[in-house]
C-alpha cells in the first residue's frame, strides 16, 4: 500500500471514529464501503472473515478495524487503523468522564445520553445487514443468519454455542 493509500485509510477511519456513536460495530458498514466498495484494499468475503474472527477472538471489540488494516495495508496498515479508531474514543472518553465528574445532571449531558441511543441502534442494524450480505450468498446462510438472530432474541443461549454451531455448520460444508 501506498503512502497516499495509507493516509487516506488512517484519515477515513479516523473520521469515522470520532462518529461511533454506540460502539466500534456502528461505523463498520462504512469501513466496509470504503476498504471493499470504493478502494478495492480487500474482498467483500475477506472483510466479513476478518470481521468474523475478530469477534469470535477473546480482546478488545476493536481488533477487526487492526485486522482489516492488516489485511489491506500489512503492518502499517494494521498500526494506522488501530489508532485512527481509538484515538477519537479514547479522547472523547477523558473529556466526558471530566466533564460528568463536574456535572452529571447538566441538560446537554442527559439530552445526548438520550438522543444518541436510537442513533447507537441504527448504526448496529447497518452492521448487521452488511455482515449478513458480505457472508451470506445462499439460502443455507441467510437461514442460520436468521436462526442465529432468532436464537440470540427468543433464548439464553451462550453466544459460544452459537458460534460453535455455526463453525459446524461451516466445516461440514452446509453453508
Amino acid at each position: 500500500m501506498s503512502a497516499s493509500g495509507l493516509a487516506g485509510l488512517f484519515w477515513h477511519i479516523l473520521l469515522l471514529g470520532a462518529v461511533a456513536v454506540g460502539g466500534l460495530s456502528t461505523v463498520m458498514p462504512d469501513i466496509y464501503r470504503y476498504v471493499v466498495d470504493e478502494q478495492g484494499l480487500v474482498t467483500g468475503r475477506e472483510f466479513a472473515d476478518v470481521y468474523a474472527i475478530a469477534q469470535a477472538a477473546p480482546g478488545p471489540n476493536a481488533l477487526w478495524v487492526a485486522l482489516v488494516g492488516l489485511q489491506a495495508g500489512g503492518v502499517p496498515g494494521a498500526v494506522a487503523a488501530i489508532v485512527a479508531i481509538l484515538l477519537p474514543a479514547t479522547t472523547f472518553t477523558c473529556v466526558a468522564i471530566a466533564l460528568h465528574a463536574r456535572r452529571p445532571e447538566a441538560p446537554l449531558a442527559l439530552a445526548l445520553r438520550r438522543g444518541l441511543s436510537p442513533v447507537a441502534v441504527g448504526f448496529m442494524l447497518a452492521s448487521g445487514w452488511v455482515l449478513v450480505r458480505s457472508a451470506d450468498h445462499g439460502w443455507p446462510g441467510y437461514a442460520l443468519s436468521a436462526a442465529t438472530v432468532f436464537a440470540v432474541m427468543r433464548t439464553r443461549l451462550n453466544p459460544l454455542v452459537l458460534l460453535a454451531l455455526g463453525a459446524t455448520a461451516g466445516a461440514l460444508g452446509l453453508v
